[in-house]
C-alpha cells in the first residue's frame, strides 16, 4: 500500500486512479518513467521546478496532495473491477470530507464516470462535489493514455490552475 500525501485545506488533492507496480515498489505515487504526471504539473505552473516522484512529500508545501481512488496497486488500471472503484470512490469522499481540499483533481475520465457513477462527465470542472470539494476531471498521466500528450495533460491542468470560480485567493494563484 502506498501511503497518501495529504495535508488539512490543501488547494489541489490530485487523484490517481490506483498506484502502478512501480509506485508500489517505491513507495512514491506515478514513479513509472514513462508517467506523465510529474512534468506536466511543472509544465502547468504548479510546482517552481520538476520534482521527481521521491519529492513527492514537497506538495503539501504548495498546496498540493496526492491520493488514489482504489489503494490496491496493478499493472494497469483496467484490472480493477468496477467494485473496486464505487467502493473507492465511497472511501475517497469520506477522505476529502476529512482533509477538506479545496479542488478534488482527478486523474483519469472513465474511472471518474464509474466510482461516482456519473457516465456522461467530461475533462474539466464537474457540477457535482465530492466529499465537500469542488471537482475537476484530469486525463489519466499514464503513458498507456495515448490520446493525450504531455503537452495536452499540461494544458489541462494549467486550465485547472488558472480556473478563477475554482481558485480565486489561493496561494499558488498570481
Amino acid at each position: 500500500m502506498i501511503d497518501d500525501v495529504l495535508a488539512p485545506k490543501l488547494d489541489v488533492l490530485f487523484c490517481g486512479i490506483n498506484p502502478g507496480l512501480m509506485s508500489e515498489a517505491t513507495g512514491h505515487h506515478f514513479a513509472r518513467p514513462g508517467n506523465r504526471f510529474w512534468p506536466a504539473l511543472h509544465l502547468s505552473g504548479f510546482t517552481p521546478r520538476l520534482l521527481a516522484p521521491a519529492e513527492q512529500h514537497l506538495l503539501p508545501s504548495y498546496g498540493l496532495g496526492i491520493t488514489n481512488i482504489v489503494a490496491r496497486p496493478s499493472a494497469k488500471a483496467s484490472e480493477l473491477t468496477k467494485e473496486e472503484l464505487v467502493e473507492g470512490g465511497l472511501a475517497l469522499a469520506a477522505k476529502v470530507a476529512a482533509a477538506a481540499p479545496a479542488v478534488l483533481a482527478v486523474l483519469g475520465i472513465s474511472a471518474y464516470r464509474t466510482a461516482f457513477a456519473r457516465p456522461k462527465a467530461r475533462i474539466g470542472p464537474q457540477d457535482e462535489p465530492v466529499g465537500g470539494a469542488r471537482v475537476w476531471v484530469l486525463p489519466n498521466p499514464s503513458g498507456l493514455n495515448a490520446h493525450w500528450t504531455l503537452a495536452t495533460i499540461a494544458d489541462e491542468m494549467g486550465r485547472l490552475r488558472g480556473y478563477p470560480a475554482y481558485l480565486a485567493a489561493k496561494s499558488w494563484v498570481q
